[in-house]
């Protein structure tokens, strides 16, 4: 165990960090909270040694009593309507679902589709920033398709139970929401898979799937998450994740709470993605709650991360990890790295959210591993033998 893992396991709750400085008087934050952890970049204070991500409802307690917060415009919602081209709802009768997809298609027909799929909690908006950066890098040659997985955005079900929230069912539904937008796997594009946290083990999971059935997979990539120490940090997580609110006056509240706590570092980001995992309920207090229960996944926690490090390592195209942290690795991850068997980059300055902290970083590290294995694909070697 890292003495970092250490230090977020003795730390003492302690109250939020204020506001951004605007000279506005911040309102005093409820004394459960857990304060900033030491060390590099892990998230927000309720959620630094969780990498399993960071937004689980606590059980239902009394209303507090406080007054109603003045949104702050500074933290109002921002549309998606310029990071992608298209917001599609796609119908996958086969899993009972209608996916919401936001979709920038490569310009050219032989192109490559990076396809995104967020972690638990969030929803494929916390991709739209870094799509935006992909497709002006690559002027369109390289596309983005961003999922909101089951019970996440404006993904809904057909079927009357959506309740199992196990890694196959996951791996199942990407699997045929892709098949389902690229039917025909001679005349899809070439796909790279980019995934954060808990959908870094359904990319993982997919790709030999959609490998078998002659897809052309450039390659893929997994954000700040590793199976060793995701799996060390599960037992502690329902006694940190209480520190978070119950729910928030406004839109503008929610976001700012997501800035303020470190939970994401780039308000522009922030305003754009965090609109679609908060919902307006008529008549609750707060009024605007967390979308996904995601509470109610526990049961499925461990399946999501165990046995990620081998399929991660197993997968039949080039791999990339990109980490917030070097402390990050696990054993199987470190001897794989000795042996080269994976690219891996750690980006300063972020936390969890790493993607949405420094879209543009992130798209360089991605765009520079697309044209190396894209270059691989067309012949130059076979895919993984870099």
């Amino acid at each position: 165990m890292s003495d970092l893992y250490r230090s977020a396991l003795s730390a003492r709750l302690a109250k939020l960090p204020p506001t951004l400085p605007d000279g506005d008087e911040e309102e005093e934050e409820e004394s459960d909270s857990i304060g900033d952890l030491p060390g590099s970049g892990l998230g927000p204070p309720a959620m630094q040694i969780y990498h399993v991500h960071a937004i689980f409802e606590r059980p239902a307690r009394h209303p507090r009593l406080k007054p109603t917060k003045v949104p702050n415009p500074r933290f109002a919602p921002i549309s998606a309507s310029t990071y992608f081209e298209q917001a599609l709802q796609v119908a996958v009768p086969t899993r009972g679902l209608d996916c919401r997809v936001y979709y920038t298609a490569a310009k050219q027909k032989d192109g490559t589709v990076m396809i995104c799929h967020h972690g638990a909690g969030y929803s494929g908006l916390s991709f739209a920033c870094f799509a935006k950066e992909v497709t002006e890098m690559t002027k369109g040659e390289c596309g983005v398709l961003s999922i909101d997985a089951r019970r996440h955005g404006k993904t809904t079900s057909t079927d009357s139970d959506d309740a199992d929230f196990s890694i196959d069912v996951l791996v199942a539904d990407f699997l045929a929401i892709v098949e389902t937008i690229f039917p025909n796997p001679v005349s899809a594009p070439t796909l790279l898979f980019v995934g954060h946290s808990m959908g870094g083990s359904v990319i993982t999971r997919t790709c030999p799937l959609l490998l078998e059935k002659k897809y052309r997979i450039a390659g893929v990539s997994v954000l700040d998450v590793v199976e060793g120490f995701s799996i060390e940090a599960l037992p502690h997580m329902n006694s940190l994740l209480n520190a978070r609110p119950d729910g928030f006056d406004s839109m503008e509240e929610a976001i700012e709470w997501h800035v303020t706590t470190n939970t994401i570092h780039n308000a522009a980001s922030a305003r754009v993605s965090i609109p679609a995992i908060i919902i307006h309920k008529e008549g609750s207090i707060p009024p605007y709650q967390w979308r996904t229960p995601l509470r109610s996944t526990a049961p499925y926690w461990l399946s999501w991360f165990q046995g990620l490090s081998k399929s991660f390592l197993s997968a039949r195209t080039a791999r990339l990890l990109v980490l917030a942290g070097t402390d990050r690795l696990d054993k199987e991850l470190m001897i794989g790295q000795m042996q080269g068997k994976f690219q891996m980059v750690v980006v300063p300055g972020v936390g969890h959210m790493l993607h949405e902290d420094d879209p543009t970083r992130l798209a360089e590290i991605h765009v520079e591993f697309w044209k190396r294995n894209e270059r691989v694909l067309v012949g130059v070697k076979k895919v993984g033998e870099l």
